[in-house]
């Protein structure tokens, strides 16, 4: 296989299982000059799994900035350079953006070799619908979680998240509170000897007792709209909330968006708080 001189390869690598690796990516590694990777220590595991040797660099989230000067530098050599990160694509929550869009700017060509990856294989078999939304990690304080929760619940699209396994129970308990009525996966270990799918309610899953260890990949499905039995006491909260700030329309178009249940009850118990001024 002949590659592109000056040019900077993205190649998706094994999740877990070594053996899941395209012929192209091995025929792209074997043919790289340089291969950039975040760990140099889990990249020779799989470099040698492959009997591969190249220069590996490290690049990582903390010295992207300070390698990039280096790495133009290489490619405007003539080199041939690949990207690689710990698991999966490169770019999906893993460094490399500012190298991409330097790339881009300078009219260096950029060519992506497909691979693994626990996003799609965990929307796979997830029995969801596959028009998702991919976020990667969720912020790590309950401040910043919240507000971003409140705003990603209202889309009706599957959502898929990175969860250190560590927090799991801080992170179903918010889940529980914004995305009520929907099911959740919970893919551990994908491709791996001990790899596990459990799936459940959100309103019926128990937080976990014996501590779990690695990163989890969590999908959340689309929101069960024909079913959804409307919540008076919900409505009644929000309403009272939302209309000392906002008109009766938009506080109803609002509380639909969020609910997506009946629309007339919804804007007569918004209009009955209304007329008889309950809002304190």
């Amino acid at each position: 296989m002949k590659l592109s001189i000056k040019s900077l390869y993205i190649v998706s690598t094994p999740i877990g299982n070594l053996d899941d690796i395209t012929i192209r990516a091995i025929d792209v590694l074997k043919n790289s000059d340089i291969i950039l990777c975040e760990d140099t220590r889990r990249s020779l595991k799989l470099l040698n799994h492959l009997k591969i040797k190249k220069k590996l660099i490290s690049y990582h989230k903390f010295n992207e900035k300070k390698k990039l000067e280096t790495i133009i530098e290489y490619l405007n050599q003539g080199k041939i350079l690949s990207l690689i990160s710990d698991a999966g694509t490169p770019l999906l929550s893993d460094p490399g953006r500012l190298l991409i869009q330097s790339c881009i700017s300078k009219k260096i060509k950029i060519i992506p070799i497909p691979g693994a990856s626990s996003v799609t294989a965990a929307i796979s078999v997830s029995g969801f619908k596959d028009q998702f939304l991919f976020y990667g990690f969720l912020p790590k304080t309950e401040k910043e979680l919240e507000k971003t929760l409140s705003s990603l619940c209202l889309n009706n699209f599957s959502q898929i998240f990175f969860i250190p396994a560590k927090k799991i129970n801080f992170y179903l308990a918010k889940f529980k509170k914004f995305y009520s009525g929907r099911k959740l996966l919970i893919a551990k270990e994908i491709t791996k000897i001990h790899e596990t799918f459990f799936i459940e309610d959100i309103d019926q899953i128990n937080m976990f007792k014996i501590p779990i260890k690695g990163e989890l990949t969590v999908v959340i499905s689309e929101k069960n709209i024909k079913n959804k039995v409307l919540n008076e006491n919900k409505i009644i909260k929000k309403a009272k909330l939302y209309l000392k700030k906002y008109s009766l329309k938009d506080v109803v178009d609002l509380i639909f968006e969020q609910e997506k249940t009946n629309r007339k009850k919804i804007y007569q118990i918004c209009l009955n708080l209304k007329k008889n001024e309950k809002i304190n």
